[in-house]
């Protein structure tokens, strides 16, 4: 089989999407649901479907594939020795054709410690004792090689498996993550720590969930591990398959095929697919539909809109800044955690693209103007993609291996949430002291030797995030708020949750004229704070994980001064004044200054408290706050969805993590 499947395929290079279903079982696995049904019948059924990629995955053993390798051998061995039945002959003549156009890939879906399943998949020419080897490394009984057991007993934990599997050559998937036995369920209570690990493991390549076709929606699987997330830097590929357990799906059972995905390879084999996966071009993969329209990337991003990792421009023109801008973002992405960036079209779902007339020739401008403008050398990739009729640009931004980067020299850019922007003193020492601390960055000659032992450790550490408070219980309801003058408040005007004042709508118009604001209600006036001192008493709830806290504000000369803690990596700005301000910082310090907060216009729970709620770019936004030990309020402004967690979400009406 290994050797005619090499002479397969197109010639390198000649680019084709392949369907395929990496998730199939068969009567090997002791739960399978069909009767009478053969190797034979699988690979007609995956035809019949349009697949050319198949992976048998049996539950803890190999012993399906080995069995279906024995019979195509005896079939063979017979045939030359002119021993074969008309029937066998026809049999064999079938395995020959669909072995020819179908990649048949050995491999198991592994029950690893705690019930969490992994998937390991190999090159078909990996000996079928080889794959057995890895099976008895991973602590599967001996004895239970053959029987396509769901449980065997203590295996090893998540982690091991992928590194086991990966050593061994192997394609290692996480099944149905978002669903029974996954390892990224948001309905099991194991630690957020552990779910981190088991979804952002180097050994992990692919992710298979069940939603993909909703990757669209803004809480789709997909959507959460796109690498926007605070907690999940790393993008993940995210596939689907079938979990077939029958050859026809029945109710929500999908049978072989019938839960697909496409991939865009330059040949149908097992190292071009794990090429795929070991890369970042994410545009490669899309869910399989045999008679709709072919799933469009473009379309799909640009459902999520611009987030951290993506950005959309109607145009490259150098009138208007358009290019400059374009440059900016791929300079952020680099310094940032990379991104995309699709030219052609605006992030508003209702403007119909105008796309790129000349795709190659804007592709050869835009590479000459990255060499030329951004330093030290960027490595992207730049390609084109149609979308509703037109050509779209792309560029992918990793993250740079050589930070910082600059654009014309002295420029430093960094990504926040949707919004690219310059770097602050803070930032840019951060990067700095990153790239010291990777070895990326040699020091001048003048300098070396004349540091005291540990210097450099001391510098790295200078740029790394600052640690978040230790969080420590409190008490479980807030104690009654109080006016000016110490006296209990009087009780609110309306119930609920309250709306923006006054003095938080001129804020948010100040920061961006064209957010849409919500539950409008006046605010009495206040007292400017001209400076509070940083509270560390311990937190009950860890912050959310986007947006910003005023952690301490001067006043030096009439002009308040403000340290801002980003929440998304702890880490603190300092000297940031109102008209220095980003556009989520300006909006943060126009409240503050404007002394808008009082703790009788919160909704409290349990602790915690929603101040406002308003939408940015059409999307919701939140100012929460939580009283700490010390009975300070720590205000967390411009909370976007992506930082919303545990108590937080019930907070703001959704359902906890």
């Amino acid at each position: 089989m290994a050797r005619r499947r090499s002479k397969r395929g197109p010639t390198p290079g000649d680019m084709s999407w392949y369907a395929m279903d990496l998730h199939v079982h068969t009567p090997a696995s002791k739960d399978y649901l069909d009767e009478g049904v053969d190797f034979l019948d699988i690979l007609k059924k995956a035809e019949a479907e349009g697949l050319s990629i198949i992976g048998f995955t049996d539950h803890n053993s190999v012993a399906g594939y080995a069995r279906m390798l024995r019979e195509i051998d005896d079939l063979d061995r017979w045939d030359q020795a002119d021993r074969l039945r008309p029937e066998e002959k026809q049999r064999l003549q079938e395995y020959r054709r669909l072995t020819e156009r179908i990649l048949a890939l050995p491999g198991f879906e592994l029950t690893a410690t705690f019930g969490f399943h992994v998937i390991g998949l190999f090159d078909p020419s990996t000996p079928v004792r080889n794959l057995e080897h890895v099976l008895l490394d991973l602590n599967v009984p001996l004895s239970a090689l053959e029987k396509g057991d769901t449980e065997v007993g203590s295996t090893v934990d998540v982690i091991t498996a992928y590194e086991v599997m990966a050593e061994a050559g192997a394609l290692v998937i996480a099944p149905h993550a978002n669903s029974t036995h996954g390892v990224a369920m948001f309905g099991i209570s194991f630690g957020g720590q552990t779910r981190i690990a088991y979804t952002q493991d180097a050994n992990l390549h692919a992710l298979e969930v069940t939603d993909l076709e909703g990757g669209t929606r803004r809480r789709s699987t997909a959507s959460f591990f796109d690498g926007s997330k605070p907690q999940y830097p790393r993008r993940m590929h995210c596939i689907q398959g079938s979990d077939a357990h029958r050859i026809h799906g029945q109710g929500k059972n999908p049978g072989v095929g019938e839960r697909a995905t496409e991939v865009f390879l330059p040949e149908l084999s097992f190292q071009a697919l794990k090429q795929l996966f070991l890369g970042d071009d994410f545009a490669r993969t899309r869910p399989y539909r045999r008679t709709s329209q072919p799933f469009d990337h473009v379309d799909a991003a640009r459902a999520q809109g611009p987030t951290l990792v993506q950005s959309f421009h109607e145009n490259m023109t150098r009138a208007g800044g358009a290019l400059h801008a374009i440059l900016r973002d791929i300079v952020a992405y680099a310094n940032t955690n990379g991104g995309q960036v699709f030219i052609g079209l605006s992030a508003n779902q209702r403007v119909k693209p105008k796309g790129v007339e000349n795709p190659a020739q804007a592709i050869k401008a835009l590479r000459e103007e990255i060499a030329r403008m951004i330093t030290p050398p960027l490595d992207v990739a730049l390609d084109s993609l149609e979308s509703s009729g037109v050509d779209i640009v792309r560029v992918t931004v990793p993250r740079g291996p050589d930070t910082p980067y600059a654009m014309e020299g002295s420029k430093f850019y960094i990504r926040k949430e949707s919004e690219t922007s310059l770097a602050v003193r803070d930032e840019i020492l951060a990067l700095v002291a990153g790239a010291l601390a990777a070895g990326n960055v040699a020091e001048p000659e003048s300098a070396q030797g004349e540091r005291a032992p540990g210097k450099s450790a001391q510098r790295a550490e200078a740029g790394r995030s600052t640690q978040q408070r230790q969080s420590k219980p409190v008490a479980a309801d807030p104690p009654q708020s109080q006016d000016r003058n110490g006296q209990p408040a009087a009780p609110s005007r309306r119930g609920g949750r309250r709306g923006q004042g006054k003095a938080q709508t001129e804020a948010i118009a100040e920061a961006d004229p064209g957010d849409v604001v919500l539950d409008i209600e006046p605010a009495p006036d206040s007292e400017v704070a001209t400076e509070r001192p940083p509270s560390e008493a311990p937190l009950r709830v860890e912050p959310p994980r986007t947006g910003v806290e005023i952690y301490e504000t001067v006043v030096r000369q009439g002009v308040q001064y403000h340290t801002m803690r980003d929440l998304r990596d702890g880490g603190l700005v300092r000297n940031v004044t109102r008209t220095s301000a980003r556009r989520l910082w300006r909006y943060a310090i126009a409240l503050h200054e404007k002394g808008t907060f009082g703790e009788d216009k919160v909704e409290w729970q349990s602790g915690l408290g929603l101040w406002h709620k308003y939408l940015r770019s059409g999307k919701p936004h939140y100012d929460l706050v939580q009283r700490d030990e010390a009975g300070v309020c720590h205000i967390y402004y411009g909370v976007s969805e992506d930082g919303i967690h545990g108590e937080w979400r019930v907070l703001v009406g959704g359902e906890h993590e």
